[in-house]
């Protein structure tokens, strides 16, 4: 013992804080919230202390115990420094304002005297106890002070220098209160600080250093020592190596606090031998059930012992029900074992809570803070002497009701709202048997999903039961939430449909401890015991044994169903042991009975806590009774030798329960939210979470609706189009929605739901019971592979080994991959697959307890030492993984304190610029063309260079996630650029002359395509790569972080990217022609653009007052309207899409006119004056890059422009189309990139073709294959020349030359292929196809249709699809026998799909569609059909053009139009004049020659159908086998005959053969 000063300092308004946090609680982000004011406040104080010599005890909720520890004659100086300190401390820290408007207040006791240091606890554990009678009086000081003051215990101020101080006396022989110090000549404290050091040894040493135990040399028998201080979970940590900021955590854990109360009398040893008695049994028993012994500290007379369940790796799933268990066994060993023991109380609490380090950098503790810790401590003082408990413990611990009693509402200090409260009572044993298990109400639109074979085996053992008269056993095993239940109610609903009698049980885990629970329950529910009153129970029984068992027999039955039948004579000597067997054999008696009347099916949900006796009586029952035996199992229990013998009978099968397939869980989203159509982030969000679990489908659904995130709209089979961005979720994007039938939905409204615009669903928290599941997984890592999971889920749901490695940079290679294998070979991690998309049905990973320590235990036994195992250590052939257990990711990343989740995702940002940009096969650089140059003058800018360090083309992200995120070297790039360089050289100064030149070579680098002779070898492309795990991450980084500039930037990169891999966004790629941009890309880019329009706030009505909530330049704010406008163009929101791409241009400072006038002054404009005024480049670099980026925009615009306006076939439109095609002309010539000018005037031409221009077709072509001699050097070179030839096969097609066509096309499809452009490889086919269809050559067109149904149907595209089955349309009415898909397929997508915005705006498609449809009702004579099609039709002939696809539609409508006259029967016509008849179809088809006359190769076809029409007007009947068949091509097309009459086309279009 010596001579120490005590001071405590407890924070007053910390309870009352942590209660409004309580009442306005958000869950974890309050409690980072309050963690940080707790922790920030403190460490103030701890410094304080610390600088004034003192040290910290400890830090025990908000109590701050601090010590000087001195000898006796030096107490009173030291009394004088610690009262300055007090005064400082007050001074400074007295008072801290929270924004919430709770203010936090100190108050100080002060004491001095001689304390004793206790340490109790066992060889593994102990703990630093200091007790006397000095450490009450602190303790009665600080109780007594008001906030604000500071108090003096009694000997305390007889010990001071008294004359320096200014005190009001509080009570005599008490305390006194200290106002303040005199100072007094000569008196001067900074000499009496001085002479203070001399008594402080441990006093710092340096300025660097607040405490002298950091500069300790290395002793291992302190640390041995020591390391019995620390909790084992922390110790972990701290041998693992982890930093101390990544020890911290937000969990929900279950305290528990015992305070034992001893008599005044008892003697201070004895008091000592008690506590640790009573620590020695505590920490035991805590232990046992999942729990730690946290902290011990004293009061006056009384010791208290905090214990925490479900600290970071100890988390358990039934962690409430151990603790209360826990709890009363420690109750009841106090009462009885300690002597002295005046009261014992026990308070339990369940909660969120912080758990995690406190303090100064120099003195920090461990600890637990939440206002679950203030209201266990204000039980303790409102319920003493009982064992006590919050309602969240008591529903948690799903104990059963009877072992509860309710408590009066009592107030506590600061709980404004503690809620219900519950004695515990212990286990009880309730005087009733079990009931049995009702089903939940089937709903007659809701079946059963994906679980065909599981009841299949159910109706297999129906059968074996019925032919063999043998009992049968069907086994459901399957994880929490798999469905088991479900599946139960299931065959409980078909087993009472075939009459088969049915008794339901379901048990619980205190159940496997009652012998014969099962039985007992399952005969009672036999009987109708379960639902009769007690009073007719006897009665009841009685009556259904009469005339099966003997009536002496009847009270064997007495205790097993709680009846009071007479003690027979018979029964009286039998002993136990006969009795139980007498019994069973009864039962046996009744259920043989009952089977030979009614078949009889026992359904135990629940199994694994069957006790064992029951397990045993099944097994006999099994092998004697033909009886039906459903079960459900939870696979990570270890069964009884009787249920292991009925698992292995062969009367036995065992069926594992599948996950659900992806569909079916989008399915069933869809009854959860009663909705029939969900959107793809929705989508997204369950198929990560769930893994086709049903219950967490379930739950998030619930969540979901219960935090107001969803909005609901009516469903419109008709889409119509949306004049505002803002409103486009709910109705353009139905075709692209996962969407079930609405059946039986006749007499109900129907909906669909969107996610609100400001909801970020990746930061979305999870509901508590789905998070505590995911914990429990969590903890039964190592600690090292729980970190690893933790820095994991910041990065994503997917991850580079490389970026989390830098977010642990003390961690080898080595041992990052060997952490990384483990966790790969117990399922929580799996190497990323490309082939694995969310669509696909997902595979379900066993997450289960046992699971995972089953394969760690496989592992240790396989691996003969660490050695081996680093040898065997490989980088694996992909870098990427992802996580393989549903809800880990998202539960692992709540942990994280506020302040680190966002310190992490910072580091994951800066990790990840440097790579946000194309990959080296596409040359580099941003994906919107010189994003980063065009902003560079706005403050914006100044944000994102903090994220972003610019490298120029030359850099690029080579293999940054197939291979390792590195540069490539030097050497590489040399290489690279030297051949590129030198090849360009030598076709620099020539160009193409004619098609002939450029075709030929085409064909010579085709025809050397190996890397050896490096023809056409560009490195593989890994934008999506980049997409998925550098630029969507980011986005996600910065919005996390709260760096929205940045956000905003790169989302706009991340919806240009997904429109260029959709093949859709292109600068330089445009393409007149019908695209298939492919839907899911585009659909994710609508996400980011509207995430986008999220950070920037709803707009005004008024332009002026319109003020974004994130600073934006103008070439950005273009930006995002022309993304825009290509999103709203594949969706087929044309009105929509010319307003932005028109106020794109206008930001561009490019205006398009409205009206006509306007497009008569802007084309003399462009004709004669911006030909003369073309700006030269300014010599600055960056501006030229700005004005280039500026300029691609422009183009990009107008090309957008240029396709909406060629959709509608109206004079008006084409005005406009032909003055963008104009601009976007002269402007074509400002670029500086040759493979972007031959794209442009690819699209010209084919632009002209539409049209009918014949000259501008010509020009266009030819200028676009002189300009092509530099386009095998780059992938937008080739993919130029892919659409070179594209348009030549085309071309070719138009005029009849078929073989030439199909020729380029498959050069086409080569090079598409090569480049990974499936948008435009199913152009290319489509126009193959046509080639193949007018060749007769059908084995083609299926060959064709093959290629490209897996180009269509990996996403949901709508327009892609609707020309495919246009084209297996086409060859069902002429492919001579040949069928790909039926009619019913196709007639079934027009019907689903014909109200789509995405068809409604593309004509040429649907008149075909709608023309062949007709044809085909026509041919089948269902004539009501017929006219309905028809009349669709006839509405779009005249919106269609002069294209290819036009071309074909029209002549598909003129063959209707033609078999409707000679085939529809003339009962039908009457009302038609015949002669009316014929003059429309005469002026179709000079409409058709008029229109069509750059597209010769139908000419020949409808100038037969014309004679067929002038044959029949003139009572001529003509055979229609032409017409029902397509022409004869070698008698009609390739004959020299025929090239020779056209001569003008040949003249005129440069074809040369």
């Amino acid at each position: 013992m010596t001579k120490k000063k005590n001071k405590q300092k407890p924070l007053t308004g910390f309870t009352a804080l942590m209660d409004r946090f309580s009442l306005t609680c958000k869950s974890e982000h309050d409690m980072d919230k309050l963690a940080h004011i707790f922790s920030y406040y403190i460490s103030d104080i701890v410094e304080h202390v610390l600088c004034f010599g003192g040290d910290i005890l400890n830090i025990t909720g908000n109590v701050l115990l601090a010590l000087w520890t001195v000898e006796k004659n030096q107490l009173s100086d030291i009394i004088t420094l610690v009262a300055k300190c007090s005064l400082e401390i007050q001074e400074k820290f007295g008072i801290y304002h929270t924004r919430e408007g709770q203010d936090l207040q100190l108050k100080i006791g002060l004491s001095a005297g001689r304390i004793s240091q206790v340490i109790v606890g066992d060889k593994q554990h102990r703990y630093l106890l200091v007790i006397g009678r000095d450490v009450d009086d602190v303790q009665l000081a600080q109780r007594l002070a008001q906030a604000n003051e500071i108090v003096l215990s009694w000997n305390c101020w007889k010990l001071c220098e008294q004359y320096m101080f200014e005190v009001e006396i509080m009570r005599e022989d008490e305390a006194v209160k200290l106002r303040d110090m005199r100072i007094i000549d000569p008196f001067d404290f900074d000499e009496h600080f001085d002479k203070c050091l001399d008594y402080l040894p441990h006093y710092r040493t340096s300025v660097d250093t607040l405490r002298t135990a950091l500069e300790l040399d290395p002793d291992s028998t302190l640390e041995e020592t020591l390391r019995k201080h620390i909790m084992k979970n922390l110790l972990k940590k701290i041998d693992e190596g982890q930093p101390v900021e990544y020890i911290s955590e937000f969990r929900t854990v279950t305290m528990v606090l015992v305070s034992l109360e001893f008599h005044k009398t008892a003697w201070m040893l004895h008091l000592c031998h008690l506590i640790q008695e009573a620590a020695l049994y505590i920490s035991t028993v805590i232990e046992k059930g999942g729990g730690q012994l946290s902290r011990i500290f004293m009061f006056e007379k009384g010791c208290m012992f905090l214990c925490v369940f479900g600290l970071p790796g100890d988390k358990k799933p039934d962690e409430c029900a151990h603790a209360l268990e826990s709890s009363f066994s420690i109750f009841s060993f106090c009462w009885e074992n300690l002597a002295e023991t005046k009261l014992v109380s026990v308070s339990i609490t369940s909660g969120p809570v912080f758990c995690g380090v406190v303090g100064a950098v120099a003195r920090h503790e461990y600890t637990v803070i939440g206002p679950k810790v203030s209201l266990v401590a204000r039980m303790i003082t409102a319920y003493p002497g009982l064992v006590s408990c919050d309602e969240v413990t008591y529903l948690r611990s799903m104990l059963p009701a009877y072992n509860f009693k309710q408590l009066p509402e009592k107030m506590m200090k600061n709980i404004s709202n503690p809620g219900n409260m519950y004695e515990y009572l212990g286990h009880r044993r309730c005087i009733m048997f079990g009931k049995r298990h009702v089903a939940k109400e089937r709903h007659k639109n809701h079946p059963l999903l994906d679980r065909e074979k599981e009841l299949q085996a159910f109706l297999m053992a129906q059968q074996g039961c019925l032919h063999q008269k043998k009992g049968q056993a069907v086994l459901y095993e399957g994880g929490k939430g798999c469905g088991k239940s479900q599946l139960l109610d299931e065959i409980n609903f078909l087993a009472q449909k075939e009459e088969y009698r049915v008794l339901p049980l379901k048990l619980e885990e205190a159940d496997s401890k009652k012998s014969l629970y099962a039985i007992q329950t399952l005969m009672a529910i036999f009987f109708d015991l379960d639902t009769c009153p007690a009073y007719c129970r006897q009665e009841c029984l009685h009556k259904q044994l009469r005339g099966i068992v003997e009536e002496q027999l009847h009270c064997l039955f007495n205790d097993f169903f709680f009846v009071k039948f007479p003690l027979s004579f018979k029964v009286l000597h039998m002993d136990d042991l006969t009795r139980q067997k007498k019994i069973k054999a009864c039962f046996f008696q009744v259920l043989q009975k009952a089977v030979r009347e009614t078949p009889l099916i026992f359904l135990i949900d629940e199994a694994q806590y069957m006790d064992t006796a029951s397990w045993e009586f099944l097994e006999a029952l099994l092998s004697s009774v033909p009886i039906i035996m459903v079960m459900t199992l939870t696979p990570t229990y270890t069964l009884c030798s009787w249920a292991q013998n009925i698992l292995q009978s062969p009367q036995a099968i065992l069926v594992p329960i599948s996950a659900l397939a992806a569909t079916s869980l989008l399915r069933m989203a869809c009854w959860e939210l009663g909705v029939v159509s969900i959107p793809q982030e929705l989508q997204i969000y369950l198929l990560r979470r769930c893994f086709g679990n049903p219950l967490y489908c379930e739950v998030l659904c619930q969540d979901l609706l219960s935090k107001d995130i969803l909005l609901f709209h009516d469903y419109q089979k008709k889409e119509k189009e949306n004049s505002k961005w803002e409103t486009l979720s709910a109705n353009a994007m139905k075709s692209t929605m996962y969407s079930i039938s609405p059946a039986g939905s006749e007499d109900r409204e129907l909906y669909v739901c969107t996610v609100k615009d400001d909801v970020n669903l990746d930061t979305v928290l999870l509901p508590p019971l789905l998070k505590e599941i995911a914990i429990n997984q969590l903890d039964q890592l190592s600690p090292e592979e729980q970190l690893l999971v933790k820095c994991a889920a910041v990065i994503g749901h997917s991850f580079h080994i490389d970026l989390l490695h830098h977010l642990l940079p003390y961690w080898e290679k080595n041992k990052l991959l060997q952490v990384l294998r483990a966790l790969v070979d117990i399922h929580v991690l799996r190497w990323f697959n490309k082939s694995q998309e969310l669509s696909a049905k997902p595979t379900i990973v066993p997450s289960s307890i046992k699971t995972v320590d089953q394969t760690k235990e496989e592992k240790k036994k396989s691996d003969a030492g660490s050695h081996r195992l680093q040898e065997e250590v490989s980088l694996p052939q992909t870098e990427v993984l992802e996580f393989g257990v549903p809800l880990l990711r998202e539960a692992a990343w709540e942990l994280w304190p506020k302040a680190q989740q966002i310190a992490l995702h910072l580091e994951c940002a800066c990790f990840l610029r440097d790579f946000a940009c194309r990959c080296r096969s596409c040359h580099g650089g941003d994906f919107v063309p010189f994003h980063r140059f065009a902003i560079c003058s706005t403050k914006s800018s100044r944000e994102i260079s903090q994220l972003y360090r610019y490298k120029d083309n030359s850099s690029v992200l080579t293999q940054v996630i197939t291979d390792k995120l590195q540069l490539p070297s030097p050497q590489d790039t040399f290489q690279f650029q030297t051949k590129s360089s030198r090849i360009q050289k030598a076709f620099t100064s020539k160009h193409y002359r004619t098609e002939e030149e450029f075709l030929d070579q085409v064909s010579r680098k085709l025809a050397y395509t190996s890397p050896k002779k490096a023809k056409l070898t560009i490195k593989p492309c890994h934008c999506e790569d980049i997409l998925k795990l550098v630029l969507s991450p980011l986005t996600q980084h910065c919005l996390v972080i709260g760096k929205n500039s940045c956000a905003f930037y790169y989302l706009l990169e991340a919806a240009a990217a997904s429109l260029d891999l959709s093949d859709n966004y292109m600068p330089w790629h445009q393409c007149i022609l019908t695209q298939f941009p492919h839907p899911l890309s585009c659909l994710e880019a609508f996400f980011y653009l509207r995430k986008a329009s999220s950070l920037l706030g709803q707009p005004s009505a008024f332009s002026f007052f319109k003020k974004h909530k994130v600073k934006i330049c103008q070439f950005e704010e273009a930006t995002f309207c022309s993304l825009r406008s290509e999103v709203c163009f594949n969706m087929g929101q044309i009105t929509l899409a010319k307003k932005l791409a028109r106020q794109a241009l206008r930001l561009l400072k490019r205006n398009f006119p409205w009206t006509w006038i306007g497009v008569l002054f802007q084309t003399f404009l462009e004709k004669y004056w911006r030909s003369c005024s073309l700006s030269q480049s300014p010599n600055n670099p960056s501006e030229n890059k700005k004005k280039l980026a500026v300029l691609q925009q422009q183009v990009h615009c107008l090309s957008l422009l240029l396709q909406l306006y060629n959709l509608e076939a109206t004079a008006s439109s084409r005005r406009f189309a032909c003055l963008a095609t104009l601009m976007q002309k002269n402007l074509v010539e400002e670029l500086v990139n040759e493979a972007e000018v031959v794209s442009t005037y690819v699209a010209l031409s084919q632009f002209s073709q539409t049209m009918g221009d014949r000259e501008n077709w010509l020009r266009c072509e030819k200028m676009a294959i002189q300009k092509s001699s530099l386009c095998w050097f780059s992938r937008e070179g080739l993919l130029a020349t892919a659409q070179l030839l594209q348009a030549l096969a085309y071309t070719k097609l138009c005029l009849g030359y078929l073989d030439y066509s199909i020729k380029l096309g498959f050069q086409a499809q080569e090079i598409c292929r090569y480049i990974k452009k499936p948008a435009l490889e199913n152009l290319v086919l489509s126009v193959l196809f046509r080639s193949a269809f007018l060749k007769k050559k059908f084995d083609l067109c299926v060959h064709v249709l093959e290629s490209q149904w897996p180009l269509i149907s990996q996403g949901h595209d709508v327009l892609g699809l609707a020309c495919f089955y246009s084209a297996c349309l086409d060859l069902l009415l002429h492919g001579e026998g040949f069928l790909y898909r039926p009619f019913s397929e196709c007639l079934r997508f027009i019907q689903h799909y014909e109200h789509s915005c995405i068809l409604t705006s593309q004509n040429n498609v649907m008149l075909g569609v709608y023309s062949s449809l007709a044809m085909w009702f026509a041919q089948d004579s269902q004539w009501y059909q017929l006219k309905q099609h028809f009349s669709k039709a006839c509405q779009l002939v005249k919106r269609t053009d002069a294209s290819l696809f036009g071309s074909h539609s029209f002549v598909r409508f003129l063959e209707c139009h033609v078999l409707m006259l000679q085939k529809m029967p003339k009962c039908l016509l009457r009302h038609i004049s015949l002669k009316a008849h014929s003059q429309t179809l005469k002026y179709y088809f000079k409409e058709f020659f008029s229109r069509c006359v750059t597209c010769p190769v139908y000419h020949q076809w409808v100038s037969q159908l014309k004679a067929s029409v002038m044959s029949y007007e003139e009572r001529k009947p003509m055979s229609l086998t032409n017409i029902s068949d397509p022409l004869d091509i070698s008698s009609i097309w390739i004959k020299e005959g025929f090239l020779e009459e056209n001569h003008f086309y040949e003249g005129h279009l440069g074809i040369e053969i």
